[in-house]
C-alpha cells in the first residue's frame, strides 16, 4: 500500500545489501546481478486496499518470478513450520550481538565521548512519540535551605548523584513529606 517507501526500498544499496544478507529478497539478488537499468516499473491497476492482496495473487499467477510468497491471501506462514535451525537462527537475530562478539566488547567510551555524546544530545528535540515528555523538578535541600529546578527527574538525580532517577519518582508518586535522606525534597511544577 506505501508504494513510496517500497520504491524507495529497492533504490537503496544498503537496504538492498540488507536484504540479501537476511536470504529474503529475490528481485534484490537480481537488482545486484543485472543492475536497476534492467528493470523497469509499471503500475498495472489501482484497486480498493481490501482488495490488494487478492489482485497480487492474481498477478502472481501470471508469471512474476521475483515473488518468494506465492499466495499473498493466505496468512503467512500456513501450514508450514520453520525448521529447526532457521528457529535457531531468528532467536539470535532478535537477541543481537552481545557478549565478546559484540564489537564493543570489554570497551568502555571515553569521558570525553560521554560528553560529546551527551552534549549532542542537550537541546535536542525529543521525537514526535518518544516516550513521556520531560517532568520540571524542584529540589529543595533543607539542609542549605536552597531550592533548585531541574528539566527533568534524571537531570535531578545526577545532579543529586543518586543511583536511580526512580528515587525521585517513587517520591513523587507516593507524596511523601519526609525528606529523603533527612535533605532533599522533591515536586513537580
Amino acid at each position: 500500500m506505501d508504494l513510496y517507501n517500497r520504491l524507495l526500498f529497492y533504490y537503496s544499496p544498503a537496504k538492498i545489501n540488507y536484504a540479501l544478507q537476511q536470504g529474503k529478497s529475490y528481485i534484490c539478488s537480481a537488482i545486484i546481478k543485472y543492475g536497476l537499468q534492467d528493470f523497469s516499473l509499471e503500475i498495472l491497476e489501482y484497486c480498493e486496499p481490501d482488495k490488494l492482496l487478492i489482485r497480487e495473487k492474481y498477478y502472481i499467477d501470471l508469471g512474476a518470478e521475483y515473488n518468494i510468497v506465492q499466495d499473498p491471501t493466505i496468512p503467512p506462514m500456513s501450514g508450514r513450520t520453520h525448521s529447526k535451525e532457521s528457529k535457531t537462527i531468528m532467536s539470535d537475530a532478535k537477541k543481537g550481538v552481545t557478549g565478546e562478539n559484540h564489537p564493543r566488547f570489554e570497551k568502555n567510551h571515553s569521558d570525553e565521548s560521554k560528553k560529546i555524546m551527551s552534549d549532542v544530545k542537550k537541546g535536542q528535540p525529543r521525537p514526535v512519540g518518544a516516550g513521556k515528555p520531560s517532568q520540571v523538578i524542584e529540589v529543595t535541600d533543607i539542609t542549605n535551605n536552597t531550592i533548585i529546578s531541574y528539566d527533568s527527574i534524571s537531570e535531578a538525580a545526577r545532579a543529586l548523584h543518586l543511583p536511580n532517577h526512580n528515587i525521585i519518582s517513587h517520591y513523587i508518586q507516593r507524596n511523601q513529606k519526609k525528606p529523603y535522606k533527612g535533605q532533599y525534597t522533591f515536586k513537580k511544577l
